[in-house]
This record gives structure tokens, C-alpha cells and sequence, in this order.
């Protein structure tokens, strides 16, 4: 994943923390060689004291969340007796106090900390811990689901994969998509999935077989990749974030749009017609 594309992840989250909470600076960065972290973005800051500034693992607060993969947090960071205190000069150049840090983990990896403070010995309340780690949360998320973008992308496109294999990568990819949050990606995935669609157009007969595509809505498409791949209603509701009575639903405008009367025959169907591969 590109790193613009994580920063912007942070940056976002970092916003809606400062905006929620009422913490008066908001920063966090990003690991880059699995033990040094760069803080690179901040928000509330009066002084360039913080920005830049490498964290190590086990130094100071951020580097004992990365040591931990647990969030940590101090009332008064200059007298805080648990942490190492090598960047007391730029925390003080700030002004900073009470400090939380929170470390993103995905797939049991720590990706970077994002932290919360005041300039008061204040002990930070359960409400503001509760939506830093939830704030984190957020950005574990966005960064686990572009990971698995990334994936099943480069499953899709790798050379000689079976149709069956192509068929599960786009099950889930269409599985994946209303998940994106930035629609630049979410539109270059659909991209990818109309592509293995269209692929698969001549791939079930001969060239020029495919009866017409009939226009199902994206939903609809979701749900037929849902059932091609073997989920039940409920399942695919699961997997889709739907109820499975709006899953049902879908299905039946599907099977009436394809003329068909199973789910087996609307799979077939869409196959036949290029709508799924």
C-alpha cells in the first residue's frame, strides 16, 4: 500500500479525535523498517519540536507501546517513572503533559502509534481512552481491508491462476469494495472485477455465445458472487453487512432479471452472460 495512502488514513483519523475528544494535540506516524517509527503527522501542534522525530522501540511512551502492542498513556510526561525519557526535549519544546499512545496493530503486526495529549497533568478520562483505541480501531481497519485489496489484486493478475481461483478472488474482492472508504480505490476494484467479468464473457462458449448482460445493480452482483462461491442468505448477509431478508431480496430481482428460477441457474446465467467469471 502506498505510504500517501496510509498517512491519509492516520491524518483522518487523528482529525476526528482532536474534533471528539477535546485533546488539545493529536499525532502518530508510521513504521518503516519494522522498528523505528517517524512521527509525521500531528494536529494541534504550536512548535516543529515533535514532527520528524523517530521513535525507537522501547523509547519513551511511543516506543513502550510499540514494545507492548498495548495502548500506555502518562498523567505528566517529564515525571512519568515507566518509560525512558530521551525525547523529553521535544515533548517539553510543546508543551505536552498528559500523553496517550495507542499502537495500530494489523494481523498481529504493529503498523505505527497514534497518540493523544494535553499541555495539563490531567489523567486521561475512560471517554477520551476509549475513542483513541477506537480511533485506532478505525485505521487498523481501513489498512487490514487495503491489504487484502492488494491480495486478491495481485492473485487475480497473476499469470495462469485457474477460473475457479479467479472466481474466488472476485467474490471477495466484490465482498471488499463497499468496505473502501476512498472511492479512487473502490472504483479501480470494481474496475478489476468488470474486467474479470468481461474476461469471462467467452470463456463458457464460443466466442460470440454470451447471451446480452442484464443489468443488475452492483448489490445484485454482490449477492450472485456471494451465492456462486457456496454461501447461504445468511452468510452472504455476513459477509455483505446486509440483513438477510435484503439479501433475499436482491436475489430474487437477480433470478427474475437472469429467468431463472434457482439459485444455481442465476449463477449459471450470470456466467453465461458475462455478469460474473
Amino acid at each position: 500500500m502506498p505510504e500517501h495512502v496510509e498517512s491519509v488514513e492516520l491524518r483522518g483519523a487523528l482529525l476526528r479525535l482532536r474534533r471528539t475528544t477535546g485533546l488539545q494535540v493529536v499525532f502518530g506516524g508510521l513504521l518503516h523498517d519494522g522498528r523505528a517509527m517517524r512521527i509525521a503527522e500531528l494536529n494541534g501542534a504550536v512548535t516543529p519540536a515533535l514532527r520528524g522525530l523517530t521513535i525507537s522501540t522501547g523509547s519513551g511512551l511511543g516506543g513502550k507501546c510499540l514494545a507492548l502492542s498495548r495502548p500506555c498513556a502518562v498523567t505528566d510526561y517529564a515525571s512519568a517513572r515507566h518509560i525512558t525519557h530521551e525525547y523529553d526535549l521535544p515533548v517539553s519544546a510543546e508543551g505536552l503533559r498528559s500523553v496517550i499512545a495507542v499502537p495500530l496493530v494489523v494481523r498481529r503486526k504493529v503498523r505505527g502509534v497514534l497518540y493523544g495529549a494535553l499541555r495539563d497533568a490531567l489523567p486521561i478520562g475512560e471517554r477520551v481512552f476509549d475513542a483513541a483505541v477506537a480511533a485506532a480501531r478505525d485505521v487498523e481497519q481501513a489498512f487490514a481491508v487495503r491489504d487484502e485489496v492488494r491480495e486478491l489484486y495481485a492473485r487475480a493478475a497473476s499469470p495462469g491462476p485457474s477460473w475457479e481461483e479467479v472466481r474466488q478472488a472476485y467474490g471477495e474482492l466484490r465482498e471488499l469494495a463497499p468496505k473502501v472508504a476512498d472511492p479512487e480505490l473502490r472504483a479501480r476494484l470494481l474496475a478489476v472485477c468488470g474486467r474479470l467479468e468481461t474476461a469471462s464473457g467467452a470463456s463458457e462458449g464460443a466466442p460470440g455465445s454470451a447471451a446480452p448482460a442484464p443489468l443488475l445493480t452492483p448489490r445484485e452482483t454482490d449477492v450472485l458472487a456471494a451465492v456462486a462461491s457456496g454461501a447461504t442468505n445468511a452468510a452472504a448477509a455476513q459477509r455483505l453487512g446486509l440483513r438477510p431478508e435484503t439479501v433475499k431480496g436482491y436475489l430474487r430481482a437477480a433470478m427474475r432479471k437472469l429467468g431463472a428460477h434457482t439459485r444455481l441457474e442465476a449463477v449459471v446465467a450470470a456466467r453465461r452472460a458475462g455478469a460474473l467469471p
